[in-house]
């Protein structure tokens, strides 16, 4: 089954995004991949997984995927967010967590957790996300 995955990160969090796609290339490239535009080009240019591009976070970008969730285009989110640097991108944030709740979208925002989503996407424990968004 083919799913749509985000992956964003913020700045400090690109090369483990990066180191992250490597690893876990086999999985991905079964699937779509969407990201903001650097942390895709950085995830393009080292892994050669075909990336869809929205803009940069700090221009919108989360927030274009964002409103893919709230229209149930989006079955996962790989979210390496920094909460110790402060930055202007908290609101964006906390609006992608929001819609990830109520529209049933897995979302890790961390190693651990994007580790055991990848891990369930393997298995097919996510196969669920097929009735909620069929794909053609």
């Amino acid at each position: 089954m083919l799913l749509n995955i985000a992956c964003i990160a913020h700045d400090k969090k690109k090369e483990m995004m990066v180191q992250f796609c490597i690893a876990y290339k086999g999985i991905l490239e079964k699937h779509k991949i969407f990201a903001t535009d650097n942390t895709g080009k950085l995830i393009a240019e080292t892994t050669g997984l075909n990336v869809y591009r929205f803009l940069p976070g700090s221009q919108g970008g989360d927030q274009q995927i964002a409103a893919r969730v709230a229209y149930n285009e989006m079955d996962m989110i790989l979210f390496f967010r920094d909460p110790i640097t402060p930055g202007t991108y908290e609101p964006d944030s906390m609006a992608l967590l929001k819609l990830c709740d109520m529209e049933n979208v897995p979302i890790a925002t961390n190693l651990a957790t994007a580790e055991v989503l990848i891990h369930g996407l393997e298995r097919g424990d996510l196969d669920w996300r097929d009735i909620v968004n069929p794909k053609e």
